[in-house]
């Protein structure tokens, strides 16, 4: 820690949620919440496991060079139990990673809201 930081009461990952231990600087369940509110959607275990899950992705991939294609077949693969990408678009009707990204604090890669995609906005 920094002097800086121990001057301001800040540390790397102190406000962090530990259930959500990937979530961008300044995400919040909170601001989850409000955002699928907004978007209609409520919030249950399985929309929390994609966040997650969307979350863990962008933490291990430079988040600014995330591959679309790679992202959707990663999310296929770990969700494959529950029906894969078909399951998250019954989760995210506006799409898995448009809105699952806004959702969850994230800024949604190249081409996530192409409609020749098969994303929706």
């Amino acid at each position: 820690m920094s002097l800086m930081d121990a001057i301001t009461g800040a540390e790397s990952g102190a406000d962090k949620d530990p259930r959500f231990p990937h979530a961008p600087e300044g995400w919040t369940p909170a601001a989850a919440l409000k955002a699928a509110r907004t978007e209609g959607l409520e919030l249950g275990e399985d929309r929390w496991a994609a966040l997650r899950a969307l979350q863990e992705y962008f933490a291990r991939h430079d988040a600014t060079a995330v591959n679309l294609r790679e992202l959707h077949d990663a999310l296929d693969e770990k969700f494959h139990r529950q029906g894969g990408i078909k399951h998250l678009y019954r989760l995210f009707p506006g799409g898995p990673v448009a809105q699952g990204c806004r959702i969850a604090g994230l800024k949604a890669p190249a081409g996530a809201i192409d409609r020749s995609f098969g994303s929706v906005a």
